[in-house]
């Protein structure tokens, strides 16, 4: 076995991997980039190597400098993790005839399966479907065109060295596979380092089930079940489960065996997953091997009860796997949810900055140990404080749960989302929670289009229905009490001046147009039990008990007896008297004030924002790549005025209405701000 290994990654993966290293007594070594100096995974790690500036085209996919890192410190292996450097056959290749261990598959087997061109011919060879399209690389968009037409849309344009949702785009017309060529081309090149693009036919309705294999370097192959991969957004998976709550025993055999049977074809060593797309009559159709860990590999591990990564350790090292496909187990249900820095309510788009806050929900459940289940486990590689750099990918965490079955894995995680503080950056944590409410979900009646088909037109605070609403009201109600108990009971109070509690109040919820409601609540203490009232809204009684302090922005107790949690904080920016009341994805500002006040309220005018309509701003924190008009231009609607880089993807920003360019009021390279003005049009 191995006494020491570098982890050529960052973020949570590099975080996961220490984990299992530290369990099995092997010394770690971290590469770090000018953006990572002060990343979660280099304080983990038992040495930091840095490896150069915060692009990762000139850090983290340098070979060169991992293999000197390696070097340097004298590791005896190396783990890629997932994407950068994970799936590339030349790096695995380098690290075989540096004497280097990869922990990963052989470079043959990347060459014949993590090319999405190569893996595809490979797999009609060996009789396996496949999905209809044009294999060989594309070397122009109006190619593109001309064999999206022959192929017929919609189609899918995918980069062959893509992955994480990177360089892919679904064309439904000739200006989409246009464009969509283009882009992929652009993103792949940033990303990967390789442009190449192919072009298939976009089952619609499909599911995404994966199958997750092992194999060591004594011909052994087996398969840990599947998952089910389907709830996604931009081809970025958002959620994943584990096992499907769509295929049969039957049709889980069939892809399992058939997935052993491509991995045996290449001599498949090490953790791969084999993706399939799967018709509504459980029809599958091999899609692409990924010769690598995949991110959502928590969901395999809490149902079969292994640790992938000690697995990929041992194979690498030349161990036997120590199971065989009969000791597979498949137990309880487990539910990944992606935590991402974006905003929902601004199409998703991508948040950088400071984590002013940054508190998971409790965990039960340990990355590198799979004896602790049934519970709630979070992999992350930031903390309280630290920052999210533009430069790699969004995921801030990934929250995991584990539950006896799918109801309770369901219930579990909509409790966790319920508990999971971030602030100081958006997160996608109301949609997420959304999409656990939705009755479809529930009931597992989802393909691939289910956020496309329910969320088409975007993401909505009213698209989060709450169960009850009036929970809101009677809870802001309650922290407003207690903490006007807490300053009645304050001593040195003139007398005659003192803080009189009451029990009479308004709950005004705020909306953001001026639209304001008014609820009365009457709140009555119980009487020797501290922290419980019973607050009363109309004919709704809620009977609140909470152990939570005044500060504390995550509040727990029990209403009407049943267990809750919801994140209450005091004061807006523009509004210091407010609270915050955050269930279920729902977030409401409200104002707990005496009745009278309430009254006063109603009277005030509502003042309207500044009108912004003649700017294109831009949307997020990120680098200005391109400013595509100039002064006194004549621009129409839905026209392209500027590209913004952030968190390796392209957001391309178009004109809203036709209008005349007045000012540039941003340059190419510059760094923006979230709503920093870039054009400004004539009036």
């Amino acid at each position: 076995m191995f006494t020491k290994i570098l982890i050529a990654n960052r973020g949570e993966i590099a975080c996961r991997v220490v984990k299992t290293a530290q369990k099995m007594g092997i010394k770690t070594v971290a590469v770090y980039s000018e953006a990572d100096r002060d990343a979660r995974h280099v304080q983990l790690a038992d040495e930091a190597v840095p490896i150069g500036p915060a692009a990762s085209r000139e850090s983290y996919l340098v070979a060169d400098k991992i293999i000197a890192a390696a070097r340097q410190t004298g590791a005896q292996a190396i783990h890629p993790g997932y994407g950068f450097l994970s799936e590339n056959e030349a790096f695995a290749k380098r690290c075989e005839d540096e004497g280097i261990v990869f922990i990963g598959p052989k470079a043959h087997s990347i060459a014949a399966m993590g090319d999405k061109i190569a893996s595809k011919k490979l797999a009609n060879e060996a009789k396996v479907n496949t999905i209809p399209g044009w294999n060989e690389a594309i070397e122009s968009a109006g190619r593109a065109v001309e064999i999206a037409r022959d192929i017929g849309y919609p189609v899918m344009i995918k980069a062959s060295a893509g992955g994480g949702g990177k360089g892919l785009r679904v064309a439904f017309n000739d200006k989409e596979a246009l464009e969509g060529f283009t882009a992929c081309q652009n993103e792949a090149r940033n990303s990967f380092g390789d442009d190449r693009i192919f072009i298939e036919k976009f089952v619609q309705e499909p599911r995404h089930i994966e199958i997750q294999v092992l194999g060591d370097s004594h011909g052994h192959v087996i398969y840990l079940n599947e998952r089910e991969c389907s709830i996604q957004r931009r081809h970025q998976k958002v959620i994943e489960e584990a096992p499907s709550p769509f295929i049969s025993d039957a049709t889980r055999r069939a892809m399992g065996e058939q997935a052993v049977a491509l991995a045996r074809a290449v001599q498949y060593q090490s953790a791969g997953t084999v993706e399939f797309v799967v018709g509504k009559d459980q029809d599958f159709y091999f899609l692409e091997m990924n010769t690598r860990l995949q991110v959502e590999h928590p969901v395999t591990e809490c149902i079969t009860g292994l640790d992938l990564v000690e697995l990929m350790i041992r194979v690498a090292a030349g161990e036997k796997l120590p199971l065989t496909q009969a000791d597979v187990k498949r137990d309880g249900w487990a539910i990944e949810c992606r935590i991402n820095a974006e905003d929902p309510f601004r199409n998703f788009l991508p948040s950088t900055g400071r984590l002013v806050r940054f508190t998971p929900p409790a965990q039960s459940m340990w990355q590198a140990n799979t004896q602790e289940l049934l519970g709630v486990r979070v992999d992350t590689g930031v903390q309280d404080g630290g920052e999210i750099p533009m430069y790699y990918d969004s995921m801030i965490a990934k929250l995991i749960v584990h539950g006896k079955d799918r109801p309770d894995a369901i219930a579990k995680m909509r409790e966790a989302l319920n508990g999971f503080v971030i602030r100081g950056i958006n997160s996608n944590i109301p949609f997420q929670a959304a999409l656990l409410a939705h009755p479809k979900f529930v009931a597992g009646d989802f393909n691939t289009g289910f956020i496309a088909e329910h969320y088409g037109q975007g993401f909505r605070a009213e698209d989060v229905p709450h169960d009850e609403a009036d929970f809101l009201v009677a809870l802001a109600a309650f922290v407003r009490r207690k903490s006007r108990e807490r300053a009645a009971g304050l001593s040195g109070q003139l007398p005659g001046y003192g803080v009189k509690v009451g029990h009479d109040f308004s709950v005004i919820t705020l909306g953001t147009g001026g639209e304001n409601r008014y609820t009365a609540v009457h709140v009555d203490e119980v009487v020797g039990q501290i922290g419980t009232a019973v607050v009363t809204v109309g004919s709704k009684r809620f009977a609140i008990s909470s152990p939570s302090r005044l500060n504390d922005i995550c509040v727990v107790g029990e209403c009407n007896g049943a267990p809750f949690t919801a994140q209450v904080e005091r004061g807006t920016l523009r509004n210091p008297l407010a609270l915050v009341v955050q269930h279920n994805g729902t977030r409401v500002e409200t104002m707990v004030v005496s009745p009278r006040m309430a009254e006063l309220h109603a009277l005030m005018p509502f003042k309207a924002p500044p009108d912004m309509s003649k700017y294109v701003l831009s949307p997020m924190p990120g680098l200005l790549a391109e400013v595509a008009v100039q002064v006194g231009q004549k621009v129409q609607a839905g026209e392209r005025v500027a590209v913004i880089e952030a968190m390796k993807m392209e957001n391309v920003l178009f004109a809203a209405a036709d209008g005349v360019v007045a000012k540039v009021l941003a340059a190419k390279g510059e760094s923006l701000s979230v709503d920093q003005p870039i054009v400004e049009f004539e009036q």
